[in-house]
């Protein structure tokens, strides 16, 4: 909800409807800024952000990306100098913002809050507010009112501060129609490839050159350690799975929500449609209305005959060859002009045309099923796995902590663990240590135990590890290889092979930067060009961005023009430009709209970058690089 208001300037009215807040303005963040007496992670002005709060906001965005990624996210990227850097960036912007709508003197009234908060549509019932639905949505937070009404002001705040800077970065119409027609410029271009093959045969290796390179790169050929394990894995899946269920928890448990399994009125229905578009032209909707018209006089005259009536005239392909039947639907399962009639009819009845967004209809009821209970056999293996999640999730939570001791206690074996919760055993094939590894080890925190130094030579159970959401893992190695060097004659070929590659590459560059040369000096030179193809910098149709790139920084006011880039560990390319057409987004061109609105944004981010230059002027940030750095917690 607060990155709502963070993300979007034209929130104005979007929140709670709610009592008078007495809460101060800056209470909250004055008590979170002293909280910590320990090193900051950085400071901004004189206000330190914390170690604590570092800590939150890794932990947030990590539980924001799981529920994107729908639960996998390795938590070592959260480690990864860039996340860690890019999290503490957003916490100094945040900052920033915050010193200077003090500095200003921004404050965000009662009144103006109820106001914001009065218009949230999912805090209302029946167009009022619902206190009820207020207080689910804070704690959902995980805030208590106060905490939570002081940040929606704290917010509330930052976003009037921005709104007039990004407002400001208006963009000119001739500077953006300059920008997106160069986006739009099509570029005719051939392309020649210089591929290292075809040099191989003029490199020639020093006697001593195969040996160096192994001696000089011996830990690139040393077989990675390897273990091979045992594993145990508890979850609640696995502890569904062992849960029994009785007829008469079923019963209770079907009895006791009845409502749940009541199934409105449904009917069955066959139909003849004439099509017409709901916006087509008087003379059509006439005509079809005719047709539609003698078609239901011929129904009338046999009804008997619907069915062939409906396979020889109904334009709606999927239910025509069916005799226009539509099989069961309930309440809202069609177009609602269908459906007030098709209720209306009893059973056996035809009605008369019937006009939809899709055309005219002659509908005919062929089944009605009253309102029911669901019987409990048709619903009784929902009810079994309902029961089971539910007994999974209860014993699961029982059985978490216990497992974790069991394991540490009883380390040297996963038996009586695997016992006690009747967990099979579980054996791995051999396992690299830095490689990529198959589920549940693919976790950087369980695979880095499994390899340390008490897994590997005391051979101890891993401690219990959380590698999804409900589910935890303990690990046992029981063969251990250790990096190993491969032998010279065994890797012999293959660095020889390595060696004339990298040489036959440097030779097919030097060869395609002089050929590019030749060209630009209008010499003739002999290359096979592809068939020529336009591109442009929206579309580059299957060109590389290098390529794409230096494509377009050639000048072309003389034609051909030529441009040659590297191909990491492939050549190099060379590309004949032979012809150039300026770009012309149609008006209404969805791609043309769409760059627009891109420049808007970069304006947009440049005029913000610009303004977020002259806060950090004012309020000078020192980075506290050793405590970013540091992993403790």
């Amino acid at each position: 909800m607060l990155d709502i208001i963070r993300n979007n300037k034209k929130i104005t009215q979007v929140f709670l409807a709610l009592i008078t807040l007495p809460f101060a303005f800056w209470g909250v963040e004055s008590y979170v800024r002293n909280a910590d007496v320990g090193a900051g992670v950085a400071t901004v002005g004189d206000n330190k952000i914390s170690q604590q709060e570092f800590q939150t906001a890794l932990r947030e965005q990590q539980d924001r990306m799981r529920a994107q990624l729908g639960g996998k996210v390795d938590p070592a990227l959260f480690e990864a100098p860039q996340m860690r850097r890019a999290v503490l960036d957003s916490l100094v912007t945040q900052r920033l913002l915050v010193e200077q709508v003090r500095k200003v003197g921004l404050v965000v009234g009662n009144e103006q809050l109820v106001q914001f908060i009065a218009g949230v549509p999912s805090l209302q019932e029946n167009g009022k507010f619902s206190r009820e639905r207020y207080e689910a949505l804070v704690a959902a937070q995980g805030l208590s009112k106060e905490v939570f009404e002081a940040r929606l002001r704290q917010d509330i705040a930052m976003q009037q501060m921005m709104m007039p800077v990004g407002e400001a970065g208006i963009t000119g119409q001739a500077a953006a129609n300059r920008w997106l027609a160069t986006q739009f410029e099509q570029r005719e271009v051939a392309e020649a490839r210089l591929l290292p093959e075809t040099y191989s045969g003029q490199v020639k290796l020093a006697a001593d050159a195969v040996q160096k390179y192994y001696e000089s790169n011996r830990k690139q050929f040393e077989l990675p350690e390897q273990v091979r394990a045992e594993f145990l894995v508890l979850s609640r899946d696995v502890m569904a799975a062992q849960a029994t269920i009785s007829d008469e928890e079923i019963k209770t448990n079907y009895q006791s929500r009845a409502d749940r399994y009541k199934e409105g009125e449904t009917r069955r229905a066959g139909h003849i449609l004439i099509r017409v578009d709901k916006d087509a032209a008087d003379a059509q909707v006439k005509a079809a209305k005719a047709r539609a018209d003698e078609v239901l006089a011929q129904v009338k005259k046999s009804p008997g005959e619907f069915a062939n009536l409906a396979r020889k005239n109904s334009q709606d392909p999927g239910s025509a060859e069916k005799g226009g039947d539509l099989d069961w639907f309930g309440r809202g399962g069609m177009v609602k002009a269908f459906e007030e009639v098709a209720f209306t009819l009893k059973e056996g009845q035809v009605s008369d045309v019937v006009r939809s967004d899709f055309g005219f209809h002659i509908i005919r009821v062929t089944g009605v099923r009253p309102e029911r209970v669901k019987p409990l056999e048709d619903v009784k293996a929902e009810i079994v796995a309902e029961l089971k999640r539910e007994a999974g999730s209860r014993k699961y939570a029982e059985a978490a902590e216990a497992f974790g001791n069991t394991v540490y206690e009883q380390a040297d074996s996963l038996k009586p663990a695997a016992e006690k919760w009747k967990l099979d055993q579980r054996q791995t094939q051999w396992l690299a240590k830095g490689a990529k590894l198959p589920p549940p080890f693919d976790n950087s925190k369980l695979a880095a135990a499994l390899f340390s130094d008490d897994g590997l030579k005391n051979k101890r159970n891993t401690e219990a590890v959380e590698v999804a959401p409900g589910t935890l893992v303990s690990a046992r190695v029981l063969e251990h290889k250790p990096a190993a060097l491969q032998a010279f004659d065994v890797v012999k070929a293959d660095i020889e092979k390595h060696l004339i590659r990298d040489e036959a590459f440097k030779l097919a560059t030097r060869d395609g930067e002089d050929k590019l040369a030749r060209l630009a000096k209008g010499e003739a030179v002999d290359l096979k060009w592809s068939p020529a193809h336009s591109v442009s910098r929206s579309e580059s149709k299957g060109l590389p961005p290098d390529a794409l790139r230096a494509v377009f920084k050639v000048d072309t006011a003389k034609l051909p023009a030529h441009a040659g880039v590297v191909v990491p560990g492939n050549g190099y390319a060379l590309y004949r430009i032979g012809s150039v057409k300026a770009g012309e987004p149609g008006k209404d061109d969805p791609r043309g709209l769409a760059l627009a609105q891109q420049y808007a944004r970069s304006v947009a981010a440049e005029e913000f970058a610009a303004w977020m230059s002259t806060l950090k002027e004012k309020y000078p940030v020192e980075i506290n690089q050793a405590v970013l750095e540091s992993k403790d917690r």
